[in-house]
Formats: structure tokens, C-alpha cells, sequence
């Protein structure tokens, strides 16, 4: 017997064996992904239209839709948004209802506990019955043209995430569309762009670990006005009215310092219940902690982060080539497969009263109308106003009730049921006080706390046993928990003419308050802030509140007419990019924790610059979006290159380097590099958790530091000796220099700050399965990138994990209102969310190089460029 030959035939049926089974797989995959690709042409029947829909789609993708009447303009929005984004829909509406489990299984059974504690979808239903009748039938209607689609596909037939959850979840089947499915997404809106909640907590965890009211107050400094103005840089507030043109009063004596001290001095002194909050918050750093780990699990949906916001602004006609306005927009959110934003333009064949609608922008899947865009007549653009519109609120609680003004009152209690795939359903009890949800009850350590927080029932430090004293729960008012009329703001926005209009629909837009720009083709420009923002009665909403002392409830809202607007300002433009909106003073307060200004000076200057030359075109505005030139660079290169002892090779690298932040640069390696090891090093003082996140807070922290060589913060706690300013710079250009060379070879003129700086856009849900080969099908990247964090071209980073982007412009957009036609936009992926389509990356490039593609208007131009045409008929 020839041992060799049996072998050598094994050996080869085996290899035909894989060889089938490879071609098997492939094929069943090939099949899957073309089950669900999406055919753009021909003649659709959607059930419950009215009249014949038709659909233009560009070389993008991006669909115009024309119809006869309102309500089938909504239904076909809703037909098309499923068509090409419905896991993405689906998706997001398992994570604002709390029922993730139901498709992932008891690794979600937590972010679920979170969301039904604060109640989304509860807000989302009680919302419906507030909104107007025109604004509920067309929710209807675009839930009449998702469901259209809906009972027309399942499974692979869906998308190919259906096929990948059916491995894991093969009952699931997908439930019908609902108006308040829309609604709830809402809340995922507010939620990510809640604003300071994460730094009231921050503060707490700090004050907790033992550093000092001096200590926090360094690291959150006070908005630098005279450096960076605000948006609105004259006005005030005069019987009870915002005036645009009155002088902020020099000293109104109203409005509370950003700052606490334990005894007084510059700041605001502590009062005796907020030291008792102070003292129990020593007990419970370890729960503080886990609370920010919880909610920091939960889906971010748009983004979080510090610098997520966005640049918007607006240019007057006596400033531009055509001389009517320019309006530029960028909004700052989470990197995601596919892109937050779909495209689109929504117009009634005929504008009437009874079909108001012509208009085109971005929209979000899952909900109608447009968000971000422009009508006939008006172009808008948002950017994160980011009031203080969050409170913690420490709270004594004894078994079923609470301390209230010296009694002990009730807790509100419900059961909720979370139902689980592949296990058991879980129960959970929802406790909540005057003030709202008790987060703390989702966490096992902090639920703990009771047995012994550390402080007796007047909030002194104790070791004694706890059992006769009160637990500390933490509770959280939102203004978002109550129910709202954004959704009426949204189509209103939609069909604005005029800014008395304009502002009426600002006036329904409750949650996520933003900063509003505006331009009409009248030349006219303006800018409104809404929003709802609570009044506190005492205390600064910078730190949890003692919830048992009802002085600290919110009291009321600031009212519109006291909100800051500006229209056809002296200056002939307006910016906004998450700066202070007003000087302090100029009315109420609205908030604290503002970005630092230094994305909206730089845009301020390179106007300026532009103005100076000439007048400003679209191209120009455009430029400015891609600008990517570093603000803290410009105060620290200075510093760095005269610190004795760093490496040479590397101080002519910065001492050549332009301090623009471009994908090629090698200076803008280095530099990122030094930036990162220095904020590690100086700020070990943090405790748990927090790491400094590089953003403006910190630009404006280490610029202030740089000018105080002996300052304490540069001492190194683990060492000896007591380190100086130019001792840690030293470290850090060194630990650059090393770890550059480890990563990029030894010669600093090869290194490129895109080969650190790369953007991975990841499936917000299979995308993060921990599967190599199931992310493989959803994400792509990595790609080079330029800009960084609190830089115009905002791709910023998180030092504590590396230079990988961690959120983006998500869009650009600028409209010119001269000749609508001449309108430019870009999405950061595709329009589609169906991998392996053509057009699910089409546009990242053009994104990744500032490229942009015609944002079309005119019926005729829009028809005869068009890639596919698609009628949807009854």
C-alpha cells in the first residue's frame, strides 16, 4: 500500500471539501447581501398613498421626492428612510424604549434598566397628545410609509444585520412603526446633547477624592470673554425682554460666580446643606464612579465628549461676492456607520396652504421632515447651545420614603418588565422623588451605599454603624423628562418664511436647546437661542444639590423673551460654535460650562482675514470648515522649544512646524504626541476614571498653567523630588519622541499625523460585537484624517486612549442664498445603510478631503441629473 499516494488523496479531498464549504459561505453570503440591496428605479406600490410620488436620486444616492400633497410627502419619507436606514431605525428605537436585551440577550439587561429608570419612550407617549393636529397626522403618515415597506420585507430580505442577529436571535421579528417611535428618538437627541451633566458629575467625583473647591475651580476655569467674545457680544435682558441692542448693566449683582469656595473669598460660599452634600459625597467616590460608568455604557446615538457641538455661521450680504447671505454649518457628533444624518429633499408639487412643504437638509431616520436645511426662502443651522438644563440631587432616603423639608414623604414607585432574549425576563422597580428618577437604584454598588455611606444623617463623616441613618440615593431632574412640543418646532422650522416665523418655531424647540442661525434670500440674517432651561431657586447647578432642602428645586423656566437673539447684527455676520451665547449679566443664567470659544475665535479671525481681502464666497466658507490650525499649539511650541534637555531632532520639528494639524504633518505628530504625555503626567492628581480629554477645557487650563512654572499641579506624586513646569515638559517631549519612533521609525521628517490620527466609523451596533469577521462587514476604515480636538476641523480624540477619532464633523453643508442651486453638502459615509451598497462610503472621501457635492434645488436640474428615478405609487 502506497502510504504517500492515501495521503496525497486525502489531503486533496479534503482540500475540495474547503473549497465548497468556502464557496458555499461565500455564496450564501453573496446572496444574503443582494437580498437586501435596495432597487432605486421603476414603478413601487406603496400602499396608502394617495396620488403617484416621484423620486430623483443623484449620483449620491440622495433623494428628492415630489408629491401632491402633505401627507404623501411624509409617507414617502417614511417608505424611503426604511428603505435604506430601517436597521439603523430599528436599532434606535430598541435603545430609547430600554428593550436593547430583546435583541441582543443579558449584555444589555443594564443599558435597558438606565433608559426605562428615566422613562423615554413614557416622555415620547405623553408627548404625542400635546403636539398639533397637523403635526400627528403627519407622524402617522410617515409611520403609514415605514410600515408600507415593513410588510413587505423580514429577515435577510430587511438588511444583513437581520441575517447576522438571526445566528443569535432567531425569533425576532420586526414590529410595526409608531409616531412615538419617532417621538423617542427625541430623547436620544437630548440625552447626548444633555451639556454639563457629565461635568457636574465629574466635579462631584473630584470634590469626593479629596482635591479642593481652589483645585476644581483650576480645572474648570471661568468662560474667557475678553480672549473669546460670545455669540451675541451686545444685548440684555430689560423688563423681562432680551434687547438686542442694550448695554449688559456693569454690575447687576444677580448673577452667581462659576466658582464655590468652603469659606468665601472670590467665589460663592458654601451653605451648611451643601457641605453636608460635600460630606457624603466623601463616602460614596466609589458609587460616584460606578454611576459614571453606567451612564457613560449607555448608547451614544449622536455622540459624546467634549467638543461635540458644532461650527454654524452666517455671513450678510454686504460681506459676500453674490451680496446675499452665506450660512455654513458642521455639526459635531459620534463617528457611525452609517452617518446620523440622511439626506433629502421633500417638496409639494404645488406650495399651498394645504401643502406647505418645499424643502431640502439633512433628516434623521425614524423621524419626518428636515432638521438642518433649507426651504424657499430660509436656511437654518444648529450648534449645541449646551445650557445647564441637568441637576443631581443627593437624596436621604429611609425604605420606601425620603427626607423632604424635615419629613420623611413617599417614593413614586413603578415595576417595569424587560423582557430578554434567550433568557428569562428581568423586573425592575422605578423609585423616583420630587425631583425625578433615582439613577442610583440601577447599580448594585451604589444601591449598596445605605448600609454605610459614610456620613450620619446630618452628612458629618462617621465610622459608626449606619443602620438607624438614611441611604443616599442620587436622583436626576432633566428638563427632557418633562413632556415638549419639539416635534411641532421641527415642521414649523420647515416651512418658516420669515424670522417672526422663525422665531415661533424656536419658541417650541424644548430639547436639546440649540443655537439657531438663520438667513432668508431678503439678505436678511439673524440668530435665535431656545430651548427650556430651568431656574434654580439656591445653589449653581454645578454640583449635586441636598435634595431634601426644597430651596433647591427648580423654580420655573427661563422665559423666550428673555433668551438672546440677534437680527441683522452691526458686525454683517454672526458665529456660533459653542461658545458663551451672551456676556454674564446680560440676563438669566443659562449655564456655566460652555465651550472655551477657541473653534469660534479662530472662525471669527479667518472672517475677519477674508472681510479684510475681499468679500467672502462659498469656496471660503468651505476652506474655513477644513481649517485645521491648533490654538493651544500656539501657546505651548513657544514654551516647548526653549525647555533645556528635549531631544534636538524633534525641537526643530516643532520649531518648523506651521501649527496646522494636516494629515502630512510631521510637526502635528509630534506635537499631539507631547500633548497627550503632557496632560497624563501634569494632571495625576485625577482620581478613578477621569483623565483630562485634551478638549478646550483643557487647552485653557495648561495655557493658564505654562505662565505658573512652580504651580503645585506639575509636581509627579510619585516621585521625590518636586517636579517644575519645565521638568514635566522635558518628560513629555521625550515620552513623544519614544513613543513616535516605536510606532513610526526612526526619522521624524517620515512621520505623519494621519498615520496616528485615523477614523474607523463603526456599526453602532454589530459594528462593536467584539466579532472580527461581523465588524468586518459593517465598518470601514481606518482612514487618515486631519484636524483635532477644539480645532475648526474638529476631529477630536481622547488622550487616555490614543489618537484615534473619537467624533467628527458629521456633515458640511453651506447654503447660498443667492442662487439656492449653488448650495454645496456631504454626508461623513453614505446614504445608505445597506453594506456593501454603493452608495454606503460614496461620500467619505469627499468628507475626509473637504470635498463637498451639489446640494440641487431647481425641479428641472434635479430630473435631468438624475441617476435613478423611481415612481411610488397607491
Amino acid at each position: 500500500m502506497n502510504v504517500a499516494k492515501v495521503l496525497r488523496r486525502i489531503g486533496l479531498s479534503f482540500l475540495v471539501v474547503l473549497v465548497v464549504l468556502a464557496c458555499v459561505v461565500a455564496g450564501t453570503l453573496y446572496f444574503t447581501i443582494r437580498a437586501s440591496l435596495p432597487d432605486y428605479t421603476g414603478t413601487v406600490k406603496v400602499p396608502g398613498l394617495d396620488s403617484t410620488v416621484d423620486v430623483y436620486r443623484d449620483a449620491q444616492g440622495i433623494p428628492q421626492v415630489y408629491a401632491q400633497n402633505a401627507d404623501d410627502l411624509f409617507r414617502a419619507e417614511g417608505y424611503l428612510h426604511a428603505v435604506d436606514r430601517f436597521w439603523e431605525m430599528d436599532f434606535r428605537r430598541h435603545v430609547t424604549s430600554g428593550r436593547l436585551a430583546e435583541l441582543f440577550g443579558p449584555s444589555q439587561v443594564s443599558t435597558d434598566k438606565y433608559i426605562r429608570t428615566m422613562g423615554w419612550r413614557r416622555v415620547a407617549e405623553q408627548e404625542l397628545p400635546l403636539l398639533s393636529a397637523d403635526s400627528r397626522r403627519w407622524l402617522s403618515a410617515y409611520a403609514e410609509g415605514v410600515n408600507a415597506w415593513i410588510d413587505e420585507h423580514s429577515g435577510r430580505s430587511a438588511s444583513l444585520e437581520y441575517a447576522v442577529l438571526g445566528l443569535q436571535n432567531s425569533g425576532y421579528e420586526i414590529e410595526r412603526w409608531t409616531p412615538v417611535d419617532s417621538l423617542a428618538w427625541l430623547k436620544a437627541m437630548a440625552w447626548d446633547l444633555r451639556s454639563n451633566m457629565g461635568d457636574e458629575l465629574e466635579r462631584a467625583q473630584l470634590l469626593a477624592s479629596g482635591l479642593d473647591w481652589e483645585q476644581i475651580n483650576e480645572l474648570y476655569p471661568e468662560y474667557p470673554y475678553e480672549q473669546n467674545p460670545p455669540i451675541v457680544t451686545s444685548g440684555a435682558v430689560v423688563d423681562g425682554t432680551f434687547q438686542p441692542k442694550a448695554v449688559v448693566p456693569q454690575d447687576t449683582g444677580s448673577t452667581p460666580p462659576a466658582r464655590r469656595t468652603a469659606g468665601g473669598g472670590g467665589g460663592s460660599p458654601e451653605t451648611g446643606d451643601e457641605a453636608a452634600v460635600r460630606a457624603a459625597l466623601s463616602g460614596l467616590s466609589g458609587q460616584l464612579d460606578a454611576l459614571g460608568t453606567g451612564l457613560g455604557s449607555l448608547p451614544a446615538l449622536l455622540g459624546t465628549g467634549d467638543g461635540i457641538g458644532s461650527n454654524s455661521w452666517v455671513v450678510g450680504g454686504s460681506k459676500t461676492a453674490t451680496g446675499k447671505p452665506l450660512l455654513a454649518n458642521d455639526p459635531h457628533l459620534g463617528p457611525a456607520m452609517p452617518s446620523v444624518w440622511y439626506q433629502v429633499g421633500l417638496h409639494c408639487s404645488t406650495v399651498s396652504a394645504a401643502c406647505p412643504f418645499d424643502v431640502s437638509g439633512f433628516s434623521f431616520s425614524g423621524v419626518p421632515g428636515v432638521v438642518i436645511g433649507h426651504n424657499a426662502r430660509v436656511a437654518w443651522g444648529f450648534t449645541n447651545l449646551g445650557p445647564d438644563v441637568t441637576d443631581l440631587f443627593l437624596e436621604r432616603v429611609s425604605g420606601d420614603t425620603y427626607e423632604r423639608d424635615g419629613e420623611q414623604v413617599p417614593l413614586v414607585t413603578r415595576t417595569e418588565r424587560i423582557k430578554v432574549a434567550g433568557s428569562d425576563d428581568v423586573t425592575i422597580t422605578v423609585r423616583s422623588t420630587v425631583h425625578g428618577p433615582l439613577l442610583s437604584d440601577q447599580d448594585a454598588d451604589l444601591r449598596a451605599v445605605g448600609a454605610k455611606p459614610g456620613v450620619d444623617a446630618q452628612g458629618v463623616p462617621t465610622q459608626e454603624p449606619q443602620t438607624a441613618n438614611p441611604a443616599y440615593a442620587v436622583a436626576l431632574s432633566w428638563t427632557a423628562l418633562t413632556p415638549s412640543r419639539t416635534a411641532d418646532a421641527l415642521f414649523a422650522l420647515n416651512r418658516v418664511a420669515d424670522f417672526t416665523q422663525f422665531r415661533a418655531a424656536a419658541k417650541l424647540f424644548a430639547v436639546p436647546a440649540q443655537n439657531m442661525v438663520y438667513a432668508d434670500v431678503d439678505g436678511n440674517i439673524g440668530y435665535q437661542a431656545p430651548g427650556t432651561i430651568p431656574v434654580r431657586g439656591s445653589g449653581d447647578g454645578l454640583f449635586p444639590a441636598p435634595g431634601w432642602n426644597p430651596s433647591y428645586d427648580w423654580v420655573g423656566t427661563v422665559p423666550f423673551d428673555q433668551l438672546p437673539y440677534t437680527y441683522n447684527p452691526p458686525a454683517g455676520y454672526i458665529v456660533t460654535a459653542n461658545q458663551a451665547p451672551v456676556r454674564e449679566g446680560a440676563g438669566p443664567v443659562l449655564g456655566y460650562d460652555w465651550d472655551t470659544g477657541y473653534r469660534s475665535a479662530r472662525i471669527d479671525a479667518l472672517l475677519r482675514a477674508k472681510f479684510a481681502a475681499g468679500k467672502v464666497d462659498a469656496a471660503d466658507m468651505n476652506a474655513i470648515q477644513m481649517d485645521n490650525w491648533s490654538a493651544v499649539a500656539s501657546a505651548l511650541v513657544p514654551v516647548l522649544t526653549q525647555v533645556d534637555g528635549a531631544p534636538p531632532r524633534v525641537r526643530e520639528l516643532l520649531s518648523r512646524w506651521d501649527l496646522h494639524q494636516t494629515q502630512s504633518s510631521a510637526g502635528a505628530a509630534y506635537f499631539n504626541a507631547v500633548w497627550r504625555h503632557l496632560l497624563l503626567r501634569t494632571f495625576d492628581e485625577l482620581p478613578g476614571d477621569i483623565t483630562p480629554d485634551g478638549g478646550g477645557r483643557y487647552f485653557l487650563v495648561v495655557s493658564k498653567l505654562v505662565k505658573e512654572p512652580d504651580s503645585p499641579w506639575w509636581d509627579d506624586r510619585g516621585t521625590p523630588v518636586v517636579e517644575k513646569r519645565d521638568d514635566i515638559l522635558r518628560k513629555a517631549l521625550v515620552d513623544a519622541s519614544d513613543e513616535l519612533t516605536e510606532r513610526l521609525g526612526n526619522d521624524p521628517s517620515d512621520w505623519r499625523w494621519g498615520d496616528l490620527h485615523t477614523l474607523t466609523i463603526r456599526n453602532q451596533s454589530l459594528g462593536t460585537s467584539g466579532i472580527g469577521f461581523i465588524e468586518a462587514l459593517f465598518n470601514r476604515g481606518p482612514y487618515p484624517v486631519a484636524g483635532g480636538s477644539s480645532i475648526v476641523d474638529a476631529t477630536g480624540w481622547t488622550p487616555a486612549e490614543g489618537y484615534e477619532v473619537s467624533w467628527v464633523p458629521s456633515m458640511r453643508m453651506v447654503v447660498n442664498l443667492a442662487d439656492l442651486d449653488e448650495s454645496r453638502w456631504v454626508n461623513l459615509t453614505g446614504e445608505s445603510g445597506h453594506a456593501f451598497s454603493d452608495h454606503y462610503t460614496d461620500q467619505v472621501e469627499l468628507w475626509r478631503n473637504g470635498g463637498t457635492t451639489p446640494m440641487r434645488w431647481d425641479r428641472e436640474g434635479i430630473r435631468q441629473g438624475a441617476r435613478y428615478v423611481q415612481k411610488l405609487t397607491p
